[in-house]
This record gives C-alpha cells, structure tokens and sequence, in this order.
C-alpha cells in the first residue's frame, strides 16, 4: 500500500506541485474511502500554464465524479442490481463503482481504464476498502460479463460508437452521465435523475452536478 501511495503521489505531483491524497469519506456513498486529491490542494501556486493543463487533463483518477459517486451510490443501495453477477467497470478512474459493486455482492468486478496509474489508483482504493478488484486495459481485453458499468464517458459524443459493441457483448449497460442532460440515447433507457458534486469540489457549473442514471440490455 505504502508503494502504491507514493507513487500515485508522485504521479499527482506531476500535475499539481505539493498536491496531496488523502483519505475520503464521500457524501453519497458512506461506506466507501478513496484516496483523493486534498480538498484545500493548493490551486493559488499553480502558474496559468500548469492551471490550465490541470483543467484540461485532470489526474481523474484523483477525483470522484459526480456520476461515479452517484452510480456506486445506487448500486449500494440496490445491491440485487450487482449480487452474485460479473461486472466491468469501464472508465473506471478512482474505481468507486467497482468497489460498490464488490460490496455490494457482485461475483468477480474488472476495472477497465486505459491510464495505468488509474489502475493502480483504484487497486489502492479497493485494498482501502478491503475488496480485490481485477484490472484490464481496454474494452478489446475485457471480459464478456454480466454487466458493464459507465459514469461520464459518452459525454463524448466520439464514444458512442463503443455502446453498440457494449450492448451487444454484455447482458446489462449500466451508465451514469452528468453531461448528456438526460438526453435520450439508443439502447439506453433514463431509471434516474440525481444531484451529485464532484469530490473534491471543482465549483462546477450547476448543470453538472445534475446525474442522469440509464439501464439497457437484453437481460432487462
């Protein structure tokens, strides 16, 4: 544990100099601590280049989004969702919906991020929380399961395209998404409408503290 804090703290110092992880209780999902970057990190020693360089490119699995927290929120408090199924997370940044899974009953749990620093970020989260998680890289590498978990990713209109493929191969699609404005999306019906903020708190725009859960599958 003590390796992997210092490494992510490195990594995190990369983009925020004398930046810190500290461990976080989150407002909607009590049960669950993360290492997440210090509430009072110091944005006044950040020169405008590196500020916007943060903006930009967040370290995000130092962060819990919005939509993480609220679907691992949801997943805790409706844990037949989950219980005794496999399960993806993909996107998986801090790994707050996989730990929620495993918590809440789920067989086997994968994070799948493409950053491997937010692999190794949500394996510290979950030895936190005492589960194990297993890692993969990218959706061509990971495991035909029961469901498959997204927060904040089709935001990206540009990612759509992976929802066809989701939809075919896994039984369920369970997504949270602050940005799409519960717009309607293919495959995918709204079961949900939350507020959330990110943690810790960016000061968003309000429209994005506002968390729109979808289901779809052939298994529903």
């Amino acid at each position: 544990m003590q390796e992997s804090l210092a490494e992510l703290t490195r990594q995190l110092q990369v983009k925020i100099p004398n930046g810190a992880l500290v461990a976080t209780q989150l407002p909607r999902c009590p049960k669950i601590e993360l290492w997440l970057l210090a509430a009072d990190y110091p944005q006044w020693q950040l020169s405008h280049e590196q500020a916007a360089e943060l903006m930009d490119k967040p370290p995000f699995w130092s962060f819990c989004w919005a939509s993480g927290q609220v679907l691992a929120g949801q997943i805790l408090a409706n844990p037949d969702w989950v219980a005794g199924k496999t399960l993806v997370d993909f996107g998986a940044g801090s790994g707050v919906v996989a730990i929620a899974a495993t918590l809440a009953g789920a067989q086997q749990v994968w994070v799948c991020d493409q950053d491997p620093i937010a692999l190794l970020a949500a394996q510290a989260n979950a030895e936190r929380n005492g589960v194990q998680l297993a890692t993969c890289e990218s959706l061509e590498n990971a495991p035909a399961t029961d469901i498959i978990t997204v927060a904040d990713v089709f935001y990206d209109r540009d990612n759509l395209p992976l929802l066809t493929t989701m939809l075919a191969r896994y039984g369920e699609v369970l997504m949270a998404d602050c940005r799409l404005h519960g717009a309607e999306i293919p495959g995918l019906t709204i079961v949900g409408h939350h507020r959330s903020h990110t943690v810790p708190d960016l000061s968003e725009s309000d429209e994005f503290n506002n968390v729109y859960l979808y289901r779809g599958g052939r298994t529903l």
